[in-house]
């Protein structure tokens, strides 16, 4: 099915809000979601920096913020 969004009539708030709603519709069933196969290699690479203390975790919420008054 095709769904047609306007983007270019779309503000950036409005963009961000409607990728947030198509997130948390795909949250719903995430085991239909497939991820690639490099995927783990990914995360586990992430989290070993994580552990060495070479990365850091910012709450998603706060990542929202941000990007929200990036955005005004």
């Amino acid at each position: 099915m095709a769904v047609a969004i306007h983007l270019n009539k779309m503000t950036i708030s409005d963009k961000l809000r409607t990728l947030e709603d198509i997130w948390d519709d795909l949250r719903r069933t995430p085991e239909d979601i497939p991820s690639p196969s490099w995927h783990a290699d990914v995360l586990h690479a992430r989290e070993k920096r994580i552990r060495e203390g070479k990365s850091q975790v910012t709450d998603w919420i706060d990542v929202k913020h941000r990007i929200t008054e990036y955005t005004r």
